[in-house]
């Protein structure tokens, strides 16, 4: 029997049109600003329950039709109640970092590097900042998307990382990849032996999350339908890797996700400012939110976390 912890259980959520951090209950309601005023874009966002932080990737300044052009990326942190706004990646050590993941057991933040073709990682105070995959190197390859890194997920019970190569709007060139968590010992980033594609022609893969307690991989696609604007999973259990299944259909460029085993529920969001929730096989969705607002990351905070 499931017990329900989502009394006082929040979803903080990325708003980059309003350059704010906001959290809202499971319902999509009481809508708190905790931070505003961000610089740049900001794009994935992780909690640090032990220590009270909330982290979040700032991709750099926008820049109408050259996008993000300048290597201006930072990943950065603040307290549960928005105080102690600190700096732990600068800019210029990532071009334009996308999702975030942490590994609180043993201090590391992941993250995806878009136009920097890198999968990355430093420990949280963004120390010994390292590149473990690197798919392609300067201004040529950086206008080749199959090489844009986006997603990340990390399994660190089978040593695994996991992320998506989102390829042209549309293409249907998305990827995703999974390989070590740890760089091979004279291992080259640009070179590794132990890169697995799992998943190819894709529309446009964004997020990863993994229920780890089913062994499920899950991730959202803000491609046009019929396959992209969606909500996806597959079995990482399963040696058939490559198949997958849609959960949910219709998103508005679906980007962020996170899922609530204990509950049920994975929580998914995208960029024209709606909310959504389903169990974890798609099922019984429900519009949370939907406003004037754009969202990207997302993340569940259970209710004995924020206490």
């Amino acid at each position: 029997m499931k017990t329900n912890n989502k009394t006082n259980a929040r979803l903080l959520v990325l708003d980059p049109k309003n350059s704010s951090i906001l959290s809202f209950d499971t319902e999509g309601n009481d809508l708190r600003t905790i931070a505003n005023k961000l610089t740049g874009v900001p794009d994935g966002i992780a909690v640090d329950p032990i220590n009270k932080h909330i982290y979040w990737t700032n991709m750099g300044e926008y820049h109408e039709g050259e996008h993000f052009p300048k290597n201006d990326g930072s990943i950065e942190r603040i307290s549960f109640d928005g105080s102690n706004h600190t700096t732990v990646i600068p800019k210029g050590a990532t071009f334009t970092p996308k999702q975030l993941q942490l590994d609180l057991t043993n201090g590391l933040i992941y993250w995806s590097d878009r136009e920097g073709m890198r999968v990355m990682r430093s420990k949280l105070d963004g120390t010994e900042i390292t590149t473990l995959i690197q798919t392609g190197e300067g201004e040529e390859d950086m206008k080749d998307e199959t090489r844009h890194c986006v997603g990340i997920a990390i399994d660190t019970s089978n040593e695994h990382i996991y992320w998506t190569q989102k390829g042209p709007a549309n293409g249907g060139k998305g990827r995703i990849f999974r390989a070590g968590l740890i760089l091979p010992p004279n291992g080259d980033p640009r070179n590794r032996n132990d890169i697995e594609l799992l998943f190819n022609h894709l529309p446009e893969p964004i997020d990863l999350e993994i229920d780890h307690v089913n062994g499920n991989l899950y991730w959202t696609d803000r491609g046009d339908g019929p396959n992209g604007n969606t909500l996806n999973r597959a079995s990482i259990r399963n040696k058939n890797i490559g198949e997958h299944e849609i959960l949910s259909f219709g998103l508005k460029e679906g980007i962020g996700l996170s899922v609530d085993v204990e509950n049920d529920r994975v929580y998914f969001g995208d960029l024209m400012g709606h909310i959504y929730s389903a169990t974890l096989d798609g099922f019984n969705r429900r519009d949370l939110f939907s406003g004037n607002r754009a969202f990207t990351g997302i993340v569940y905070v259970p209710s004995e976390q924020i206490n």
